[in-house]
């Protein structure tokens, strides 16, 4: 799970720790059955390491897949205006299927709040392919949550 850094430098500066975690909050605190607060603490304390730089390296993938027509700068417009008036508005509540659980579990590991059967099996290949669709469904949901505005 190295960083690739294939994204601007200035996505960083937009989707910052606090507005990607605001973006999963919703999500996390419904898949765990927990209050927004301590999922914002989960979330916050997972993505203080690389986690955060791959997040957004898949995040940056799939909006490039999704936006053809815009060039990088017309992109990183595009979610600049998105997070212009509320950089910390929650975001939806996404589906949660296998994917979006193996990337919460990845996230879980991250802060210790998971099991040593859930990190035997993420460290498996198995686990770690699904570890990487995971990654690349919290890119798409992410993408969405930073484009989806003006």
């Amino acid at each position: 799970m190295e960083p690739r850094v294939s994204y601007p430098p200035r996505l960083a500066h937009l989707a910052t720790r606090a507005v990607v975690v605001a973006k999963l909050v919703p999500t996390y605190a419904q898949a765990h059955h927990i209050d927004e607060e301590e999922a914002a603490q989960r979330l916050s304390s997972a993505l203080s390491g690389r986690m955060l730089p791959t997040l957004l390296d898949v995040t940056w993938t799939a909006m490039r897949g999704k936006a053809k027509r815009l060039t990088d700068d017309g992109l990183v417009e595009k979610v600049a205006a998105t997070l212009s008036e509320r950089p910390l508005r929650p975001g939806r509540i996404a589906p949660v299927g296998p994917a979006l659980s193996a990337f919460f579990i990845l996230v879980d590991l991250e802060v210790g709040t998971a099991g040593d059967a859930a990190r035997r099996v993420m460290e498996s290949d198995e686990g770690r392919r699904r570890g990487e669709e995971g990654l690349a469904e919290a890119g798409r949901f992410l993408a969405a949550e930073l484009t989806r505005g003006k």
